[in-house]
């Protein structure tokens, strides 16, 4: 036997070469604690790879609908080991081999200098002779979850798992593995295997449209923690049961059980698994979240708009609603500069007479909403010294849009011979070179004649599990076409590196980050209450980094000025998605817009570098209280929002600062608000707050003297 320890950036990874297969027994931020292990004969355990191929048998110990003790996968034999360097951080690199089906493996492990994850995926090629179908390949395996200590682990682990629908994303809740139905079979017997899985998959092309694709699992007696996320714009998979005894967790792309791809795998051919990443920490939730930070930014391509943070009015939310006009425009416009903005959106409606939502595709400005056409406007914009953006749904054509007939069907997705319709839109298949130049043509136009620096890039559809036009399975085209699309930004971000386009799937819909390591900011919601939105602006950092968080921010007409104040701390700490009718708010709301933004920027430089933690845990829609902080070197924000709670004064504990002393407290927003008392407790960390409306917000600085 041959063991490799691998120790690195707080990662202890332990691999084991027996009896010609490899083995991780252990992935944590513990060192291995070697009684924990399982050894009773020459068990085939702790898989780090997982892949099922067609016709092949699997053995009998298994039960259920398990992605486990696949076939080859549990016949691969070790080949080979690399343990490298690159830019990035260390690499291991893992090769086996199926010899009867000629099926080559390649596992990679990627870390990151500092950074307690690791960035996994899955290579397989087919230097065999006969062609061989894929039906399931991980990305990353672990086996052995809540190994260490002397509790049962089904009674000691707890999942957290973000739920993520329209208006209200990012909704963590927090189970016990009874609560998920984990549990042994037979309590004398643990190696009697349940028929249970609790998995997570999607389906389709909006990535996040009921999870977003990561959690975070505690072991309580421990005192340790995995968390991951699986990076792909489709369908993906990760699920958690039990094997001989143990609980595993396995993360991937589709499958043909779960998501309907099948992949016909030819000699000489190669495939690669979406990537996943996964960390360990012994800190709890608040600093996996902070790595992760730490990771997005990492692994996000270098923009300017990352590093400058601009401020963002997009003229839908509580506004013009795709009702845009030039007389409406030209109103709003000196409005919006005045208030700070820098960024000028004309959102839906602009390319259509009238009602426009199935005829969507040509993406030629009205002639009728816009008579001196759509560059006057565009103009306007510049002039007042913003930069124009406009609001595109790319990816779709409607159904009565005139290039419809003109093109043909391999423009679309297929199945059975149709043309894939949702929501009267048919959606474009980016594997088409001819889709690509339609695409390529509406980008340059918008860019190149009307000078459009910023686009909201909106999808609205979901075309279901594929296209099985020019593919082996419906999964399989939606897999290529996906890809497709990803290699298609890479080349418009090529072409014009500073062109913003803000990534909107019926606001957070599309919300992973295989779109946000190219895209530079993030539509967080539809959400058009402001006091439920809150909720969506504390949790936003769990999924996307504060600088890539749109938050709307709507001032009502009529509304009061803590409504005001409300609405603008919903975004100060992340990307301001400023909206509402700023022509007609009263001045008093219109002061408090343009208090908020000024004091936007001059702490948006922190911003891109700060870390989130949570006061009060994470925030759940029907909290009274809620809180965001975000911590630098030197400083420390803190965003709390009342809503409806009983009770004027809150505690908010602050753990990184707990002892200091010489620490001056700032109500930052609204400033010098003599209604606002606020205290520092040096001794337990706690920031005290008192905020007297039902109905208020307030942002405090914390500085160390």
């Amino acid at each position: 036997m041959k063991r490799i320890a691998i120790n690195e950036n707080g990662i202890h990874m332990v691999f084991e070469v027996r009896c010609d297969k490899v083995r991780l027994v252990h992935f944590s931020a513990l060192p291995l604690d070697e009684n924990t292990l399982v050894r009773q004969g020459e068990k085939d355990l702790y898989f780090p790879s997982e892949i099922q191929v067609t016709g092949r048998n699997r053995p009998s110990n298994w039960h259920g609908a398990k992605i486990v003790e696949t076939s080859p996968g549990y016949e691969m034999k070790y080949l080979d080991f690399r343990d490298s360097r690159n830019d990035t951080g260390r690499k291991l690199e893992w090769e086996t081999v199926h010899e009867e089906t000629g099926l080559h493996l390649t596992m990679h492990y990627q870390f990151y200098d500092g950074i307690p994850v690791v960035r996994s995926w899955t290579e397989v090629t087919n230097c065999g002779t006969e062609a061989q179908g894929l039906e399931a390949l991980s990305s990353f395996c672990l086996m052995g979850l809540g190994k260490e200590g002397l509790i049962r682990p089904d009674r000691k682990l707890r999942l957290s798992v973000p739920h993520h629908s329209w208006k209200r994303e990012m909704h963590w809740n927090r189970y016990s593995f009874s609560d998920l139905g984990l549990t042994f079979t037979a309590g004398s017997d643990p190696e009697a295997e349940s028929t249970q899985v609790f998995s997570v998959s999607n389906t389709g092309n909006w990535s996040t449209k009921e999870y977003l694709p990561m959690a975070y699992l505690e072991d309580t007696e421990a005192g340790v923690s995995l968390y991951w996320q699986i990076e792909h714009n489709g369908s993906w998979h990760w699920e958690i049961s039990d094997y001989e005894g143990q609980y595993y967790l396995e993360l991937g792309g589709p499958d043909e059980l779960h998501n309907h791809w099948w992949k016909q795998l030819m000699p000489g051919e190669t495939f690669v698994s979406v990537p996943a990443c996964i960390g360990v920490e012994t800190a709890g939730m608040d600093r996996a979240m902070a790595a992760l930070t730490e990771y997005r930014r990492r692994i996000r391509r270098p923009n300017r708009d990352n590093e400058q943070l601009s401020v963002i009015f997009n003229d839908y939310m509580n506004c013009l609603s795709g009702d845009p006009t030039t007389q409406k425009e030209l109103e709003m416009i000196p409005k919006a500069r005045e208030a700070g903005c820098e960024y000028f959106v004309v959102d839906c409606g602009w390319y259509a007479d009238g009602a426009w939502w199935d005829g969507v595709g040509e993406w030629l400005p009205s002639e009728k909403r816009f008579p001196g056409g759509f560059k006057e406007v565009m103009d306007a914009i510049r002039d007042a010294g913003m930069i124009p953006g406009a609001w595109l749904e790319l990816e779709v054509m409607g159904v009565n849009c005139p290039l419809g007939p003109q093109c043909e069907d391999d423009w679309f997705f297929m199945r059975h011979g149709k043309r894939v319709c949702d929501r009267s839109r048919w959606q474009l298949d980016f594997r088409n070179p001819k889709v690509i130049e339609h695409a390529n043509h509406i980008i340059d136009r918008l860019v190149q004649e009307y000078h459009v620096g910023y686009i909201k890039m909106d999808y609205n559809i979901e075309p279901g599990i594929g296209t099985d036009h020019n593919a082996d399975s419906v999964g399989d085209g939606m897999l290529g076409h996906q890809r497709a699309y990803l290699k298609w930004l890479d080349g418009i971000f090529a072409k014009y590196p500073d062109l913003i386009i803000e990534n909107c799937s019926s606001g957070g819909l599309r919300m992973d980050y295989a779109m946000l390591s190219r895209y530079s900011i993030q539509s967080t919601s539809d959400q058009e209450d402001y006091l439920r939105y809150a909720t969506i602006a504390a949790n936003a950092p769990t999924a996307v980094t504060p600088e890539q968080s749109a938050i709307w921010s709507y001032p009502l007409d009529g509304a009061s000025r803590e409504d005001a104040v409300f609405n603008m701390c919903n975004a100060i700490l992340m990307r301001v998605h400023q909206s509402g009718h700023l022509a007609k708010i009263p001045q008093e709301q219109f002061d408090r817009v343009k208090e908020a933004l000024d004091y936007y920027k001059t702490i948006r430089h922190d911003l891109k570098e700060a870390l989130p933690f949570w006061p009060l845990g994470l925030s759940h829609f029907s909290d009274t209280w809620i809180s965001l902080g975000l911590k630098t070197e030197k400083k420390t924000y803190v965003a709390v929002w009342r809503r409806h709670a009983a009770t004027s004064t809150v505690q908010l504990p602050i753990p990184h600062l707990k002892g200091h002393e010489n620490v001056k407290v700032t109500c930052a927003y609204p400033a010098n608000d003599p209604d606002t008392a606020f205290a520092w407790h040096a001794a337990n960390g706690t920031l005290t707050a008192t905020l007297l409306c039902e109905i208020s917000a307030r942002i405090f600085e914390l500085t160390e003297e």
